[in-house]
């Protein structure tokens, strides 16, 4: 029988010692695997070829109080959310949480990303996939919801890891650049997107800062007319609106979502109260700049209202907001999902459900439900 869920986080996360899933990785490649050391605090830390030595950091510290933040050293030994995954079933049972869906911290991947390899640096990721869906969610997977993690160096093996992680059954993938490994569309990346939907595989991506831009080194395009020293046309699109939706626009003047109408990808941990204005502010500036931008830049006027795009291919994540709940239905409920973000910083756990009572406070059940569990269930096809 179907588990029935009650509270799903659509954002929790995973931040394991590397020394937990590196006996995956190919014996040839095992001495450049990542590697924990202890620091003389007593913190632990990461180190991999090509790159700082990486703390492992300040937001591990839910439980902590706040108070005392500043005084904590991180370690792995006996931190939230590190452990092995009898323990994170106890911490999802602590915070009244039926089933997380486990990010793999962005941070991670780009510190993975010293090894300029790209076939090591994808060996490896596959290996770290192997583990999640063998070794750790297989303890409960309809509890522990792993994404698998896509390498962001090429689209031959963006599709072939997401073929792989269909096989393997994970009930969703995580994207931490386009396909073709770079900072904004490209024509190849045709390739993972119909790959996605063959497949049924849904397709997440993690904000880095509350923004879903994966590059802010490269250009929104690479603009049919070559006139990029007179400004950006999407951050002129996002005058007087939030920056958060930069790649989902991305995508949209690319073509992507009117090629697959029924693509959708759900962009984690933004918060929510930004859209209620966003969504009209972008198709205002849209209306004014649209001419401009085609025949400045070359790019076509879109099918539809960027806002839209922003509805119907996109869901999009939030923590505590009652703002942005309380403006639920000029967003859309089919497009808005509650995660705890545990082990990190802005997670209240283990007071997840007094958190909830405080945001959806006055909220009917069925929606309340629907943005709690429902929308999660449906996506990840749970």
């Amino acid at each position: 029988m179907p588990r029935r869920y009650r509270i799903i986080s659509a954002d929790s996360h995973l931040d394991l010692p590397p020394d937990r899933w590196t006996h995956r990785v190919p014996a040839r490649w095992r001495d450049r695997a990542p590697r924990r050391i202890k620091l003389d605090n007593g913190e632990d830390a990461v180190v991999v070829e090509n790159r700082p030595l990486h703390r492992i950091g300040f937001t591990r510290i839910s439980g902590v109080p706040r108070d005392q933040w500043h005084h904590f050293v991180p370690t792995y030994e006996g931190g939230l959310g590190t452990g092995p995954p009898e323990q994170r079933l106890r911490e999802q049972d602590q915070d009244g949480v039926d089933a997380e869906v486990l990010f793999a911290h962005a941070g991670y991947v780009d510190l993975w990303r010293g090894i300029k390899d790209d076939d090591v640096f994808a060996g490896l990721i596959h290996a770290y996939n192997e583990f999640l869906i063998e070794e750790y969610a297989a303890a409960a997977p309809d509890r522990l919801i792993t994404l698998g993690v896509i390498p962001p160096t090429n689209v031959e093996q963006a599709v072939a890891e997401l073929e792989y992680c269909a096989r393997a059954g994970f009930k969703g993938v995580a994207l931490y650049r386009f396909p073709s490994g770079r900072g904004y569309p490209r024509p190849e990346d045709d390739r993972l997107w119909e790959a996605v939907l063959d497949l049924d595989m849904p397709v997440c991506s993690h904000t880095g800062g509350g923004s879903t831009r994966f590059s802010d080194k490269e250009p929104s395009f690479l603009y049919p007319r070559n006139e990029a020293e007179k400004g950006d046309p999407i951050v002129q699109l996002l005058r007087f609106a939030s920056d958060i939706p930069f790649a989902p626009i991305q995508l949209a003047y690319m073509g992507v979502f009117d090629r697959f109408p029924k693509l959708r990808i759900y962009w984690a941990e933004t918060q929510i109260g930004w859209l209620p204005s966003t969504l009209i502010q972008l198709d205002d500036n849209y209306e004014r700049y649209k001419v401009f931008f085609r025949d400045m830049y070359g790019l076509e006027c879109l099918e539809r209202r960027p806002s839209d795009y922003l509805r119907d291919n996109s869901l999009w994540g939030f923590l505590g907001d009652p703002f942005g709940v309380a403006h639920r239905q000029e967003i859309g409920l089919k497009c808005l999902m509650w995660g705890s973000d545990f082990a990190h910083a802005a997670s209240d756990w283990p007071n997840s459900r007094q958190l909830i009572q405080r945001t959806f406070d006055g909220v009917p059940e069925a929606e309340r439900h629907q943005l709690l569990a429902g929308n999660a269930v449906e996506f990840f096809r749970l």
